[in-house]
């Protein structure tokens, strides 16, 4: 009664109308942010579909372009490296070929020319793997039963002829007659004269090269020269030792093998010159070189 005399009833009344309104907001409220929050979950799927669809058209554009390119799918049936033994039978299986006069076609293709003709028809699409394997001496036959090419330690100038088999030297693969294998390395040296697989001779000697330069001592420019001055002292031994083994009486044919910076100063000299990875002390050094420079990689086609 007395609520209603001083008007509190109207104003309790008006209060339960504004509590009710907002809680009826606040369930509005509540819902439009679970509305955004599934419209936001909604929008990352999406997003992720798209993404994974665009890696898959990326994927299936990239198999296109490799299906038309004339390269597609090229791939050697096996690559080996074979020595030895193994190299004599697979040599001596490419000389057991016999064809028509014309039948069989060897090349020797150099790494800094382009695909003689005679490859580039024999090999047809496979040209290209020939291509990827020189240089490299490449071998096939016009019924197509043979297919492959031999990168040998030993290039002969570039050639490409058709016979009635195969022109592989044993020379060009395989440790034939005498010849002398030196190996050159700054702080190493090793030379070995052989008599095919047998080494009839040897003379090695390790020079003291200076590898690390520390914290203290000589400035880093100085270090370097006085360095270098001792691997050329190192080189010049090593010249005036192939000299003494290797002179007018000396095999004819000279290997030089080794660290692939030092190779230069013996080009002219030697042979061939390889870069090699055999270190340690010089016989057994030599003995990782030889069998790592008499090697062969094998390319099926």
């Amino acid at each position: 009664m007395l609520d209603e005399l001083l008007g509190r009833a109207e104003l309790k009344d008006r209060i339960a109308d504004l509590e009710e309104e907002k809680r009826h907001l606040e369930r509005q409220l509540e819902a439009e942010e679970e509305r955004r929050a599934e419209a936001a979950t909604a929008r990352q799927e999406a997003e992720q579909r798209v993404n994974r669809l665009e890696d898959r058209i990326a994927e299936l554009e990239d198999r296109v372009e490799r299906t038309e390119s004339d390269e597609a799918d090229l791939e050697f049936r096996g690559v080996e490296t074979v020595r030895g033994d193994r190299l004599a039978e697979l040599l001596s299986r490419l000389d057991s070929v016999e064809t028509d006069p014309e039948g069989a076609l060897t090349a020797m293709v150099p790494d800094d020319a382009g695909l003689p003709a005679e490859v580039e028809s024999a090999f047809g699409d496979h040209a290209t793997l020939v291509s990827r394997a020189r240089p490299c001496l490449a071998v096939t036959d016009d019924a197509g039963l043979v297919s492959a090419a031999l990168a040998p330690p030993v290039e002969p100038d570039p050639f490409a002829r058709w016979a009635d088999g195969f022109d592989l030297d044993r020379e060009w693969f395989l440790p034939t007659g005498e010849f002398a294998l030196a190996l050159v390395r700054s702080d190493v040296f090793a030379l070995g004269v052989y008599d095919e697989t047998e080494r009839v001779s040897f003379e090695g000697f390790e020079s003291d090269v200076n590898s690390d330069h520390s914290k203290g001592g000589f400035s880093q420019g100085r270090f370097e020269r006085r360095r270098d001055a001792q691997i050329d002292e190192h080189l010049e031994k090593c010249e005036e030792t192939i000299e003494e083994m290797v002179g007018e009486d000396g095999p004819d044919r000279l290997f030089v093998v080794g660290q692939r910076t030092l190779l230069g100063e013996f080009e002219e000299r030697a042979e061939v010159t390889s870069a090699v990875d055999a270190t340690g002390e010089p016989k057994e050094a030599l003995d990782d070189a030889f069998r790592e420079f008499w090697a062969t990689l094998l390319y099926r086609i």
